[in-house]
């Protein structure tokens, strides 16, 4: 079992493959989708926002970039780079950031309501 996972060139693969394509185009996605959100990042009004999405584009960044890398070690046979289990670390890597970004935003996002205040003479003579 334990081969499985950390033999370090597991069997071959080409790019032709549907899962590499795969997984090289969902990569690739988040190197685009780093850069769009960067672009929304600094457009949004909200500094609350801003501020919990700092590190968004960056991290999407680096693990398009590491999992693009992950997918060409394993096409191209690359020992220790090609082995499962930095797959699974790379997984693990992502889900843990999202729930630790979704557990931030829940606990500190907010938003600044502006409140219109009438001015209202007749309010000092009511009770």
């Amino acid at each position: 079992m334990l081969q499985y996972w950390f033999y370090p060139n597991p069997g071959n693969v080409e790019y032709s493959s549907p899962k590499v394509i795969l997984l090289m185009a969902v990569c690739a996605l988040m190197l685009v989708g780093s850069f769009a959100l960067g672009r929304w990042r600094k457009k949004h009004s909200n500094p609350v926002t801003k501020k919990l999405t700092t590190s968004w584009p960056r991290m999407m960044r680096a693990l398009g970039f590491v999992g693009l890398v992950l997918a060409v070690c394993r096409v191209e046979e690359i020992q220790f780079f090609a082995m499962r289990f930095l797959w699974v670390v790379w997984l693990l890597t992502l889900i843990a950031y999202v729930i630790f970004q979704a557990w931030m935003w829940k606990k500190r996002h907010y938003t600044i309501v502006k409140k219109e205040r009438l001015d209202d003479p007749r309010e000092k003579y009511l009770p």
